[in-house]
Formats: C-alpha cells, structure tokens, sequence
C-alpha cells in the first residue's frame, strides 16, 4: 500500500501597501506676493490682513497716526514761530512782552524755533513714509514666506555636548537634516 500525502498550500494576498508622499503639495498662488503688496500700497494694513495676520494691522495704523500726529503738531509750532517773526519784522506782532510764550524770546530764538519744529517735522514726514514702505514690505515678505515649505526634517535645536578635552559642558546649536 502506498501511501501519499497532498499537500494544499493556499497563497492569501497580502494587502497592498501604497507609500504616501509625506511632503503635501499645496497649491501656491504665485501671485499672492504681490496682492498683498498692492493692497497694503492702497490701504495700509489690508496686505496684512489679506494675509490673515490681522494682528500686524494695528500696529500699521498705530505707527502711521502717531507719525502723522507728530507732523501736523510740528508743522502747527512752526507756522505759530515763522508767523510770529515774520509779524516782529513788519512791526505788525500780536504779542505784547508780557506775553508769557513769545515774549521773552527775541528773534534769534524765534529763528531756532523756526528749525527745530521744522526739522521734527521733516522727520515724522519721513518717519510716516518709511511706515508706509514698511507696510508694503512686510505684506510681501509675508506673503512670499506662507509659501515656504517648512519640513520637519531640517531643525535647528539647541545642544548641550561635552568638550573632549576638558570635559566641560557646552552650550551650542546643531542643525539637523533626515533623510
């Protein structure tokens, strides 16, 4: 008698596995830069609100107000001193010299009144300005960096590591990229 064994092997298919890119691939408005430029060259502020940092746009307005605050007082001051010696030198002065403001004050003072609120004036006009470019300047950069692709891979952590020599602990920062 023989005998015979039969083996029955059966094969199961094993699920696919499918590797997901770990890097999300989203869509980028290339002109987005340059949206938030033009709207925070209209409006000061709407760039940075078109950028969803609604945070930055008090402090767009607050700074453009004190600077122009500054400016319209200056200029106020200086009209207030050129006037005024512009009266003592037709003879035409308002002020007697009990006058507790312009009275003591002959006309050499008036002179350097005159280019002091003028100077501070120029400067909050540029101080305004520079506010202004500013603003233009940051909604762009912010606009061009939400499209930057920041990776968990690259870091940049701060590192304590003992010297070889001494054995002393020291302080520094690695940067670290995984592949």
């Amino acid at each position: 008698m023989f005998f015979t064994s039969q083996t029955v092997l059966s094969q199961t298919e094993a699920p696919l596995l499918i590797a997901k890119d770990s890097v999300k691939s989203d869509k980028i408005d290339v002109l987005a830069p340059a949206k938030a430029a033009f709207y925070s060259a209209l409006v000061p502020g709407l760039g940075q609100i078109y950028n969803k940092r609604y945070w930055k746009a008090p402090i767009i307005y607050a700074g453009l107000a004190t600077s122009i605050y500054f400016y319209v007082d200056n200029n106020k001051k200086y009209q207030e001193f050129r006037n005024e010696y512009k009266d003592r030198l037709n003879g035409t002065s308002h002020y007697q010299d009990d006058d507790p403001y312009y009275g003591p004050l002959d006309n050499n003072r008036l002179i350097e009144g005159q280019k002091f609120y003028r100077r501070n004036r120029d400067l909050s006009a540029f101080i305004t300005i520079g506010i202004y470019i500013l603003n233009i300047v940051d909604a762009n950069v912010d606009a061009h960096l939400m499209q930057f692709n920041v990776n968990e891979n690259l870091t940049v952590r701060p590192d304590i590591y003992q010297n070889e020599i001494n054995y002393k602990q020291n302080v520094g920062l690695t940067l670290n990229y995984q592949f």
